[in-house]
């Protein structure tokens, strides 16, 4: 079965396993979750990622990230929200550029110098397509 939304599949599956309070999940991987994972990392939200080759296609494992001790553990990502879909594509100037929740927390962007937060994209000028926030 062919799926129309990868990215908000990906996005889905980190919801669920934050709500479920699971340790890791996985996701058919892309270069474009990749990226996404890739910054996930780096803000802090999700404590690791590997792609594993192994088997008939390339998946993404995901490292949940919480904080506390085992019974009042809470998850770092306490929302996760995804902007820009197939049916209604969302873009941004680079002076237009999202703050989610007054800077809390970060926007997503797919721009002409690849995927990056709306951060980093304000910062060298560019805009670009508005895949998700996340707080």
């Amino acid at each position: 079965m062919s799926m129309s939304d990868p990215v908000g599949d990906m996005l889905n599956r980190i919801r669920n396993a934050v709500t479920a309070r699971h340790l890791s999940t996985s996701v058919p991987n892309s270069k474009l979750k990749t990226a996404i994972a890739r910054i996930l990392q780096e803000e802090g939200y999700i404590a690791s990622f590997d792609v594993d080759d192994g088997g008939a296609y390339s998946t993404l494992e995901l490292s949940i990230r919480y904080v506390g001790e085992r019974r009042k553990r809470r998850p770092i990502i306490s929302g996760i929200k995804r902007v820009s879909r197939p049916g209604r594509r969302v873009y941004a100037a680079r002076r237009k550029i999202p703050r989610v929740l007054s800077g809390l927390g970060i926007a997503i962007m797919s721009t002409p110098k690849g995927v990056m937060t709306g951060r980093r994209a304000r910062r060298l000028g560019v805009g670009g397509e508005v895949l998700c926030h996340v707080w």
